[in-house]
């Protein structure tokens, strides 16, 4: 697996790109060959990229892209599978741990594979849906030594 990091953010509490690959290779256990990058930008960008695909207003902690081949490039030019990008907003992941008294560390592993389960396809929409998405990142933080990002909530 193939993780490409961006730094687009003057955030300067930010993981190092080994920490980000090693958590975006955890929740990709399954797909070894997938590539994946992780863009950590500011409030603007994010803002920017929700409103503009969401049509939600303001900066969220974590977006993410599923790769779709465009049509005009024959599948068989790929040579392994890109399974999308994610943009993370550091403000957004640093503001929330301190509200939420989590390590922020702990609170970026848990972005960084709540990002790479979106661009599994799996979602939080529904409740039936979030149970099953939250169960998965539950199960592999714990893996890491990371409790439950959810108790307390």
């Amino acid at each position: 697996m193939n993780v490409e990091v961006q730094i687009a953010s003057r955030s300067s509490d930010l993981p190092d790109s080994d920490l980000l690959a090693k958590w975006a290779k955890l929740a990709m256990q399954q797909r070894n060959a997938a590539d994946v990058v992780i863009r950590l930008v500011d409030e603007t960008e994010s803002a920017e990229l929700n409103e503009t695909y969401r049509h939600k207003k303001g900066a969220t902690n974590v977006l993410s892209f599923p790769f779709e081949v465009p049509a005009e490039l024959p599948e068989t030019a790929l040579t392994g599978e890109m399974l999308g990008d994610m943009v993370i907003c550091a403000p957004i992941v640093s503001a929330e741990a301190k509200e939420q008294g989590k390590p922020i560390l702990s609170h970026w592993a848990h972005m960084v594979i709540h990002g790479c389960l979106h661009l599994q396809g799996y979602d939080h929409i529904i409740e039936s849906d979030a149970s099953i998405m939250e169960g998965i990142e539950v199960e592999l933080l714990n893996n890491i030594g990371i409790k439950n990002p959810y108790e307390g909530e």
